[in-house]
């Protein structure tokens, strides 16, 4: 999944909740300081003043584009933009006034007060809060891992801007140099990590979030970029060598670039961040049923098989990210040496491991995988970030160094508790492949209603124990 930049208004909706926060507590010290401790918001007028004020804020934040290059803004720019900023609402509020004639009504010492309370607060409070998104900003790891392709000619200019834009998104983890073998090298910083014989070997076995395709002819990037968005890559092409049109398309600006960005799915800020909010609320709903399940079930594990209540594996989460991954253990202690005795047994053609009546699974064991009771620890990582209530399920490191590189489509995307897979009769799929492809389907046509869809199916898989062995 490729998040795609939105505009600048939108962008920084910190901010603007910010300005209007401190712009209503301004309005009552402003008000209180003329009339003593009274709630203003109990004065009709005074709160009609109040409700205008939000509407003036936001129509100057989208008209005059108040955040535009915030970060990068130095402490005298910011006063500056802050004053531009309070002094266009404070012409508004006149405005208003004259307009509907009730200037009387309203304090002036309130109105003047109002607008240098709000100046100091907002300046104070955008250069604090842009101290914390900064440093969020400038966060390596939460920056997606972006590999240049790009001929030698053009290599020093590209990641010239590329790799000293600081406010981005992504992080130059390597290039591929396609004219010539310059392994080892370090151009603008960068370490080059691959030629064009060796560039589908790296992404098969690295992590890559995104490709930026510079200085190749068009019929090659094209033909390029569709192979790599079916591997689950986000694409950005030049502009400048690329005019065809792709599905799932958006043109944006890498530094300085004008980029066409393809991806197998694109979604918006708000989408990503409504995603977020589902997997927040979902996990913590999930892990109050994880600690009924741990006062149950505990005891039994432990008289059943002697050992740890949980078992937790390194799993492999979005584009070969690894992650701590957590179940209530149905197996006895050590079962993971076992299962190159029980290979023969595997009921799946492909990167994955499955047998029914696995006889590393004690009694109670079987109970909580048939209702899939030992997956609830895994709300844990939905709440941390390394997964999701609805995605792919994560391989083992084992499964994924057997990967092919198409296979690396269904990690493009947060892994989930629950997915297509698990929905579509677990039990009848015995095709990896066929596992690539529901993950991939899902990838691909991924919406709010196609994730409630599944998450509500997957209540009747469990409830009913079904496609669980």
């Amino acid at each position: 999944m490729y998040k795609k930049n939105e505009k600048t208004w939108l962008k920084h909706l910190d901010f603007t909740l910010l300005d209007l926060i401190l712009m209503q507590l301004s309005f009552v010290i402003a008000y209180m300081t003329r009339h003593g401790l009274i709630n203003p918001y109990k004065i009709p007028a005074y709160a009609l003043l109040a409700a205008i004020l939000v509407l003036l804020d936001l129509v100057v934040v989208f008209l005059g584009e108040s955040y535009s290059g915030i970060l990068k803004r130095n402490r005298y720019q910011e006063l500056r933009a802050t004053l531009v900023h309070v002094t266009a609402i404070f012409f508004g509020i006149l405005a208003y006034m004259f307009i509907t004639k009730q200037s009387e009504i309203y304090s002036r010492q309130v109105l003047y007060s109002f607008w240098i309370v709000n100046i100091i607060l907002e300046y104070f409070g955008r250069v604090s809060l842009k101290r914390v998104v900064r440093k969020q900003v400038l966060n390596q790891n939460t920056k997606n891992d972006l590999l240049v392709v790009v001929n030698k000619a053009n290599a020093k200019e590209c990641l010239e801007e590329l790799t000293h834009t600081i406010y981005s998104d992504y992080r130059v983890s390597g290039v591929c140099i396609t004219d010539e073998n310059l392994i080892g090298q370090t151009i603008e910083g960068a370490e080059v990590v691959a030629s064009a014989d060796s560039f589908m070997e790296y992404i098969r076995t690295h992590v890559v979030d995104e490709v930026f395709l510079f200085g190749t002819s068009p019929q090659s990037s094209e033909l390029l970029a569709e192979q790599l968005v079916e591997y689950g890559l986000t694409v950005h092409i030049n502009l400048l060598h690329e005019s065809k049109v792709m599905t799932n398309r958006i043109v944006e600006q890498y530094g300085k670039y004008m980029v066409l960005t393809t991806s197998m799915l694109i979604a918006t800020p708000r989408q990503a961040f409504v995603k977020r909010l589902m997997d927040i609320v979902g996990s913590i709903i999930g892990l109050v049923f994880t600690g009924i399940a741990f006062v149950i079930f505990a005891p039994i594990i432990k008289i059943q098989s002697p050992g740890p209540i949980f078992y937790t594996q390194t799993r492999i989460g979005r584009n070969g990210r690894p992650f701590k991954f957590y179940k209530f253990r149905s197996m006895h202690v050590g079962a993971d040496k076992l299962q190159k005795e029980l290979e023969a047994q595997n009921e799946m053609d492909g990167h994955m491991f499955k047998i029914e009546d696995d006889p590393r699974v004690f009694p109670i064991g079987k109970f909580i995988r048939k209702y899939s009771i030992d997956e609830l620890p895994q709300f844990w990582n939905v709440l941390r970030g390394d997964m999701s209530l609805v995605g792919t399920r994560p391989p083992t490191e084992n499964e994924f160094k057997d990967y092919e590189i198409h296979h690396k489509a269904r990690l493009s995307i947060k892994p989930g508790l629950t997915g297509m897979w698990q929905v579509s009769g677990r039990s009848d799929i015995t095709s990896f492949e066929e596992v690539v492809e529901l993950d991939t389907e899902y990838i691909a046509n991924w919406s709010f209603g196609l994730d409630f869809k599944i998450l509500f199916q997957t209540i009747g898989v469990v409830l009913k124990a079904k496609g669980s062995k």
